[in-house]
């Protein structure tokens, strides 16, 4: 029962996400930035969620009925969400490159996409070190947020800005890879249902945020020449996404 209840949370940012009326849109045919509050309230209710389960013991209960039911159920772990965390952000490059044309060419999607993972990825950091939460492995206390799901939802929000114009149903795929990596996270024992939560609403609003500033990013930092290059990356255990361009 609790997994389903998880996927019926997780896939309810889906619904919630497509189903608002956001405009956080690039400047590529010099469109007005409008930027709806309402955007962020799946993010920031899925963050809440997440640090009240820091200090909630109804919460916390949760967490471990939920470790204990995936537990029962699974006999080995699998770990699918090393590679699946990345596969949202680069289907916007591979459809691409397939002549599916989302809505910025290289150069604005590529700044769009740096721009998240660097609020993203310093968010989880600094979060990290601060919270000091012990996985439910045991293996370390840098347990909250989830690192994993917060690249998973980062890039399926990445997906559905380039392709909803073009297909809802990116997005949505987008969205179901992304709850499948958080799932796999909690399977794996390396994550809280809090740390997912919140690793969610990390992703969601850092990309949300860099489509609403990447006018000011563009015209302040990059000229119109660039060129470069993403993929993703393995290195002595590590996994990460590689991006190289030239200016």
């Amino acid at each position: 029962m609790n997994k389903i209840i998880i996927v019926l949370f997780l896939f309810l940012s889906v619904l919630q996400v497509n189903g608002q009326s956001v405009s956080i849109d690039s400047t590529i045919n010099n469109k007005n930035i409008q930027f709806k509050y309402k955007s962020l309230i799946i993010p920031t209710a899925l963050i809440g969620y997440g640090v009240v389960g820091l200090v909630s013991p109804a919460l916390k209960d949760i967490n471990r009925s939920t470790k204990n039911e995936f537990r029962d159920h699974d006999d080995k772990k699998v770990n699918w969400d090393d590679y699946a965390q990345y596969s949202p952000l680069l289907s916007v490059y591979a459809l691409n490159a397939l002549g599916i044309q989302g809505k910025n060419n290289f150069k604005d999607r590529t700044i769009v996409l740096a721009t998240a993972y660097l609020l993203m990825g310093g968010s989880v950091n600094i979060i990290k070190k601060t919270s000091k939460v012990t996985r439910p492995d045991g293996a370390d206390i840098r347990s909250f947020p989830s690192g994993h799901t917060a690249t998973a939802f980062m890039g399926a929000e990445f997906l559905y800005q380039e392709y909803k114009d073009v297909s809802d149903w990116y997005g949505v795929t987008g969205y179901l890879v992304a709850a499948g990596t958080g799932l796999f996270r909690m399977s794996n024992e390396k994550h809280w249902l809090t740390d997912v939560a919140a690793g969610a609403g990390i992703g969601i609003l850092s990309t949300k945020i860099a489509y609403w500033i990447h006018p000011l990013i563009k015209k302040t930092i990059f000229n119109d020449k660039i060129n470069g290059t993403i993929m993703p990356f393995y290195n002595q255990g590590a996994y990460g996404v590689g991006l190289s361009m030239t200016f």
